[in-house]
């Protein structure tokens, strides 16, 4: 498999589940300004549209979004339990986290990366933001990850909320999410994929 990825974005999820899950895999750069590989490659002849991240399975199909690769990756590996069960009510709230940390938390952040946005509307996107990673933080009481135990979803939490440091989101105040973050920066899956995109000091 290989797994194309830009440091640090949100391609940082399925590589922290890769590497929760123990599969062999090609790490594969691509650059956000120029959208291509280190070869060169025209990374649009890979996505057509742009981002990352793509899976590509051995047998040359690619998966592209977050929440549909990294539960690809769990069902490779079913006794790691990264991913409850298909069918169980497990699975449908892994999915109601999956789909509420891309549209509320990763898509929320858009504005803030985008250099067109004006200013005077940024304090109202990070406002927004803070509502929502308290509630976050309120769902995480008396439980070290989302499902209680660690899922893939839990890997796409944090690379969201690593976000915050760049925008100024600050959510050092929410108790349960910065005990989250450590929690998470501790497992060696984590440590290992922040490695390989040189975010790890």
């Amino acid at each position: 498999m290989k797994l194309y990825y830009a440091p640090g974005a949100c391609s940082l999820s399925p590589h922290i589940a890769l590497h929760e899950a123990g599969l062999v895999f090609e790490a594969i750069a691509v650059s956000t300004k120029t959208h291509k590989l280190a070869d060169g490659t025209d990374f649009y002849t890979i996505n057509p549209l742009g981002y990352v991240p793509v899976l590509e399975l051995d047998d040359g199909e690619r998966l592209r979004e977050g929440p549909a690769i990294v539960q690809y990756i769990a069902d490779q590996v079913p006794d790691k339990h990264l991913a409850p069960a298909n069918a169980t009510l497990g699975r449908y709230r892994l999915q109601e986290w999956l789909t509420f940390i891309g549209t509320e938390l990763h898509k929320g952040h858009g504005p803030l990366f985008n250099p067109a946005t004006p200013e005077d509307y940024k304090p109202q996107v990070r406002q927004t933001l803070l509502a929502r990673f308290a509630w976050v933080n309120a769902q995480l009481a008396g439980k070290d990850y989302l499902l209680g135990a660690f899922s893939v979803a839990d890997a796409y939490l944090y690379t969201v909320l690593r976000w915050g440091q760049f925008v100024g989101v600050d959510t050092t105040a929410l108790e349960n999410l910065v005990a989250f973050q450590q929690r998470m920066q501790a497992r060696p899956g984590v440590q290992a994929a922040l490695r390989a995109e040189g975010l790890l000091k």
